[in-house]
């Protein structure tokens, strides 16, 4: 390891960096838990069967339960092996159900942290419009139905860009954030006939944030809310701390930024 690093890895170990999706649908959630069927249990558990020991696994987030991923990132300090990554790529998709894959993996300087070497992440949230919710968007997408303003819609997801106290727009994990300030660069919305696409791109997410966006943006676009109401709360200017929460199924990691 070299001079001066901070992270706890063997001389012999070497860190791997893997690129994992997974349908969120059956599992609750990222992070290893004392009850409950996690993704990160579920990777661990597959790299004990290759490696022959449980190694612990650190991811880039927590996504909720119900929430997807194609692009999450996690890293693990793997006793020295021959193996080369496309093998253990193949070897730990084996010991994995077919809703989690891991995409690809490679070997990277100690250094290097899923979590804290993370500069920003790219969510991306679905809503089925179609009168009838058609079953392959079952589990992927929110059902939205009604009235739709799409100007309404936009301007509302202008609001975020920018560098704001987000706290108006994160739900309670049970312990406090050192900042509930974020900036969201970027925003991008497609609709069709059939969805309606929305992405965020930004630094860092609160807890619910991007699900707590997309509430208030709905809200506005079936007329439940105004663009200002949004505004307001943005700004701190409303007694009313937490909005509608957008369901976890429509949301899905996309990357994450190094």
């Amino acid at each position: 390891m070299p001079k001066g690093s901070t992270n706890s890895v063997h001389r012999s170990d070497r860190r791997l960096k893997l690129i994992v999706a997974y349908d969120g649908s059956q599992f609750s959630g990222w992070q290893s838990q004392a009850r409950g069927d996690t993704i990160q249990d579920r990777i661990e558990t597959a790299i004990a069967n290759v490696v022959g020991e449980k190694l612990r696994v650190h991811g880039a987030g927590r996504t909720d339960a119900g929430v997807h991923a194609l692009g999450q990132c996690a890293h693990v300090d793997l006793p020295s092996t021959r193996l080369q990554p496309t093998v253990l790529t193949s070897a730990i998709n084996a010991s994995l159900p077919p809703q989690i894959r891991v995409l690809r993996c490679r070997f990277v300087a100690p250094s290097f942290h899923a979590r804290f070497s993370c500069r920003g992440k790219v969510y991306r949230y679905r809503l089925a419009t179609t009168p009838v919710l058609l079953p392959l968007e079952f589990g992927r997408a929110w059902h939205v139905i009604g009235k739709f303003d799409d100007a309404s819609l936009r301007a509302c997801g202008k609001l975020f860009i920018g560098t704001h106290d987000f706290s108006g727009f994160a739900a309670n994990r049970g312990h406090p954030v050192d900042s509930t300030v974020r900036t969201i660069r970027k925003t991008r919305l497609r609709r069709t006939a059939t969805t309606t696409v929305i992405e965020f791109e930004g630094d860092g997410f609160l807890y619910k944030m991007v699900r707590l966006m997309v509430g208030a943006m709905v809200q506005c676009a079936q007329g439940k809310k105004s663009v200002d109401d949004v505004r307001q709360r943005l700004l701190g200017l409303t007694a009313q701390r937490v909005g509608f929460v957008a369901p976890a199924q429509g949301l899905t990691l996309v990357r994450v930024l190094y």
